[in-house]
This record gives C-alpha cells, structure tokens and sequence, in this order.
C-alpha cells in the first residue's frame, strides 16, 4: 500500500465565512459608513424632492409673468379690430414675444375660446384643446398640462380693452423638458457634493475607527464583556485592596478589600481621594505624594503596605495588603527573642544560686543556707505582691513583669511609680498592652548601653480614663522631632528581624486618637524623654460595692497569672525590705 493510501485523511477546508465583523474597529467602521451612506442618500433625497417642485413653481410663475406682459389693452384693441390671420397684429405680436422670452408658445384667444395666434399657424382660429372658462371668468391659472404641442409649465391670464372688460385671455407656456434638464442638470453637481461629503464621512469614521482601535487593543465586544466579568470578579475576589485613581485625583474604583481596610463605602468612587481619606499619609501615599515601594502607612489600627503604579491616561493603581497581623508577629517575635535572652540570663543566675546553696549544704552551713533561700524567695514574693496591687489587670501585669525581666538583662532599671493604681476595669486590655509594650520598648531602646539606665512606668486612672507615662533617663527628643516621631515609617533605629519600623509610636497615637485622647512628649524628670497618652472611656463604671472586704494577703509567689518577676526592679531590693 502506497503511502499516500496510508496518511489520514485530510480535515475538509473550513470556507471563509462573510458576516457580521466581531472586531470593536471593524464593527464601528462599518456602522459609521452605513449611518454615512444612509444620511447623504437622504439628504439627497430631500433636496431633490422640493427642487423639483421649486422648478416647476419657477416655470409656472415665468410663464405668468410673459401672459401678463402680453395681456396689454394694445393687444387687446388687435384683437377685437381684426380677424383671426396668420398674418394679423396679434399672431406678429405674440410670435415676437415669444421668440424674445424663449416660451414654447403665446396663445392669444377671444371669449369663445378660439385661438388668434398659435406656434403652429394652422391651429388659428381653432379652439384651444384645454378648458378656458376659469381665465376667461377673470382668475389667473397657473398649472402643468398637456396640449397640443406636449407636456408644458403654463401661466394663464384674462386680456381686458380699456374698459376694464374681458375680451379674451393669453395663454403662454414654458416647456417641461426645459423643466426637466435643470433638474438633471442640478443633479452631478449635487451627487458631487453628496460624495464629497460621503468621502470626508468615510475618513472621519476611519480615523475615529483607528483610534478605537488602539485604545481597545483591536478587542472584540465578546472580548472587552469577557474582560470586564473577569476584573469584577478578581478585583472583588482578591484579598488585595486595590485603589484606581484617575487624573483629577478622585477615586475611580475601589474594590471591598480596600473599602474594607480604609473603613470606606462605595460611595467614595467618583469623590477626590483627599476628601475619602482625608488629611494624612495614607492620603500622600496613594496620591502619590509619597513615593516608593512598599510605603508603610497606618490606618486606624491597621497596618497597610501600599504600592502605586501609573496609568498611561494620567491615573494611577494603588494596592494595599494588611500586615497588621505580621506586624504584632514580628513584634512578638522580638518580644519572645528579649524574653529567650532574659530567660538564658536567669537560667545562668539560677545555676549560680544552686551553686551556691549547694556549697553552703556541703559546707554544713545550714542557717546560712536557709537564709539565702528565704531572701531569694522573698524577694520574688515582693515584687509580683507589689506589682499586683497596683496593677489589678492580669495581661498588663504579666506584660510588665516580662518587659522587667528583659530591662534586667539588658542593665535597665524598669519601676513601677509608688502612686501607680490601675484597677480591673479595662474596656479593651489588648489595646493598653499595645500602648504600655511599644512605650517601654521604645525607651529601653532608647536607654541601653548608657550608665545608670532608668525607665519609669506610671498609671493613673481618673475615672474611666487612664493616664499613662513612661519616662527614661535617655538623650530625649529634640523639640523639633517631637510630631515627626509619631508619623508612620519614621526612625532612627536598625531594621528589626520583620524588615519595618517606624510603627509603634504611631499605632499608639491612633489607638488613642480614636478614644479621643492624646499622645504626646516632653521632657521627663530625668533628662530623657517623658511620654504622656490618655485614653478617655478606657474604664468600665466601677460596680457599686455592697461590702468591704478584708485585705489579705495572697499568696503570689509565682506573681501573677503565674508569672515571677526578677529582683530589684519593681520595689524593694533586698530581702529585709520584701520581709
């Protein structure tokens, strides 16, 4: 079997099919020349209708025009002083009227209707083949009829003597075949004018065509539906925010996520992006007044990364992701490095005081042995005491006892004002445990590494407001930083393990500007930096009290909620003191 019987067989040729165009250009070209087409057809139609009419309006009136010119009472005293002749006054005279405006015939007749002058001199003295009843009666006719010499454009009038009496009529009339060349003759002409203006149409509709084409990509309708269902559906399904800005600087569209992380509704498309957002970076780095990758910005208690790319008509894109989550991880994560390291420190100064027991027991140094443990002990006791007395919330109390342990091992004296009183009423004790960390790790940054290190803590609550401060015995903050240090992405210190800083201090003037309060700097009592936030309704009413209860005392040795603070840091130092 040859090979040719052995290939497959060959898929028949699709026919090239002729229809609708799907292209956005082709199918505008097309609809534009045929609306084209179709306006200069009837606008042809249009003029060439009433110029018809018009032109027969004109040989009619020109041919009443010549029969009144010739209705003179001269002719008229011809008429009625001789006899019908082809050769009379009044067969010279409408001949010579009629060779001088060009007419197709001057007829001259007398009341009987019988003609005294014709083009044809052998129709003198015969009746006239149309009726002249209304002429003779005195009204003027004009009208486009047969007679004996064809199809002509007539004009009537009745001859009166010089009486005024009626004493025949003249007939004139124009050709219609003169008629009708002006017509055809107006015809190129406008059919010229018609294409031309059916030509520049056509350009124009090409040009406009060509533009479509570029701005739509040469798309199909079917391809720009197709693509407008799929951006609804990803722009709403992502869990991006994404902002589209046009060129005046008003919001062209916002998708949920992004209504959802500027705390903003649908009816901020259409509006400026300064009126959304109002005054602040979140508003510069959108607009563009702040530029670069990744720009951190803050709004109310999140925390965006935003970047922003142009748009080739003068707008411009913006995406927003929420790292408000990583952020608090990455903090954590310093936290739990700090606490490792306070965590290794004691480990080592444990080993050193079982070291040291150890040595007192072998050296059968029993009351000495038993001295050392109660002063370690009570120590530990003091302080978790101390601290929960003044500090009745469980959260703050714990994040103070891990933020001691870790201001111990970096050398920092971290206490507690002997006035501090805080109770166990907090509306929302995560938010003040976001204040009081970002506070004290900023100034045990702020301190480290100098002699005599001090970082003071005190709480005030003034009736369902507190009253925070936290003071260091640091540089301070030169006057004119004292606002720029609570913008967002603002800092002086090394990028930490997460890639961002600049976050904390302005987390904490937005939690307490949203309550209402304030956060603000000054000078501490130390030299450093003093920090002052007041968070309005941050307190539940107290509940009214029905009994007073016995003070005791508990105990805390693990400190509270299980927690132990490290020696010396919030109160006494030594164990006569504790005791």
């Amino acid at each position: 079997m040859s090979p040719a019987q052995t290939s497959p067989p060959r898929p028949p040729a699709r026919r090239r099919r002729f229809g609708w165009p799907q292209r956005v250009f082709s199918q505008v070209l097309l609809m534009q020349l045929v609306i084209a087409t179709g306006v200069t057809i009837l606008a042809t139609g249009l003029f060439l209708a009433p110029l018809s009419a018009q032109l027969d309006d004109q040989a009619m009136r020109q041919a009443l025009a010549i029969a009144d010119t010739t209705a003179s009472p001269r002719l008229a005293r011809d008429l009625t002083g001789s006899p019908p002749s082809a050769r009379g006054p009044v067969q010279t005279e409408a001949e010579r009227i009629r060779t001088a405006t060009g007419a197709e015939y001057v007829v001259v007749m007398d009341t009987r209707g019988v003609r005294w002058s014709h083009t044809d001199p052998a129709q003198i003295g015969r009746l006239v083949s149309t009726d002249p009843s209304s002429v003779l009666a005195g009204h003027e006719v004009m009208e486009i009829d047969n007679g004996t010499l064809g199809r002509s454009a007539r004009g009537k009038v009745p001859l009166r003597d010089a009486d005024g009496r009626i004493v025949g009529a003249v007939s004139v009339g124009i050709e219609y075949d003169s008629v009708r060349d002006r017509l055809l003759a107006a015809i190129p002409g406008l059919l010229a004018y018609a294409g031309g203006a059916l030509a520049a149409g056509a350009l124009a509709a090409y040009l406009i065509s060509r533009r479509l084409q570029r701005q739509t990509h040469d798309l199909a309708f079917s391809d720009i539906s197709a693509l407008l269902t799929e951006r609804e559906a990803m722009l709403h399904g992502i869990r991006e925010g994404v902002v589209a800005l046009d060129r005046n600087g008003s919001v062209r569209l916002m998708n949920d996520e992004a209504q959802r992380l500027l705390g903003v509704g649908p009816e901020a498309a259409g509006r400026p992006l300064d009126e959304v957002l109002g005054a602040g970076r979140t508003a510069d780095v959108l607009a563009g007044r702040v530029t670069g990758d990744d720009l951190v910005t803050v709004r109310g208690h999140r925390v965006l990364i935003a970047n922003r790319m142009p748009t080739d008509d003068g707008g411009a894109v913006a995406t927003l992701r929420d790292r408000t989550e990583l952020e608090h991880l990455g903090r954590e994560l310093d936290s739990t490095r700090g606490l490792i390291d306070a965590l290794r420190a004691q480990d080592h100064e444990h080993a050193n005081r079982l070291h040291t027991l150890l040595g007192l027991l072998e050296l059968e140094m029993h009351e000495e042995a038993v001295e050392f443990v109660t002063e370690v002990v009570g120590v530990h006791r003091a302080t978790a005491e101390q601290v929960t007395e003044k500090i009745h919330d469980p959260l703050l109390a714990a994040l103070l006892v891990g933020k001691a342990t870790v201001a111990a091992e970096r050398g920092v004296s971290l206490r507690l004002a002997p006035d501090s009183l805080l109770p166990d009423r907090l509306v929302d004790p995560r938010e003040l445990v976001t204040v009081v960390g970002n506070l004290v790790d900023n100034a045990l940054d702020a301190v480290a590494g100098t002699t005599g290190a001090r970082v003071g803590v005190t709480f005030r609550a003034e009736g369902r407001t507190v009253v925070l401060s936290v003071t260091d015995s640091g540089p301070g903050v030169p006057v004119d930083r004292r606002e720029l240090i609570f913008t967002e992405g603002w800092t002086t210190k090394a990028l930490p393990s997460h890639g961002k800083r600049g976050l904390g201090l302005a987390l904490v003037r937005r939690l307490a500007e949203r309550r209402g309060g304030t956060a603000r700097v000054t000078d501490g009592p130390d030299g450093g930096a003093a920090f002052t936030v007041v968070l309005p309704d941050a307190l539940t009413d107290p509940e009214p009290a029905t009994t007073v209860p016995t003070p005791s005392s508990p105990d805390t040795s693990a400190g509270p909620s299980g927690f132990s603070s490290p020696s010396g840091l919030f109160g006494p130092e030594t164990a006569e003191e504790a005791r």
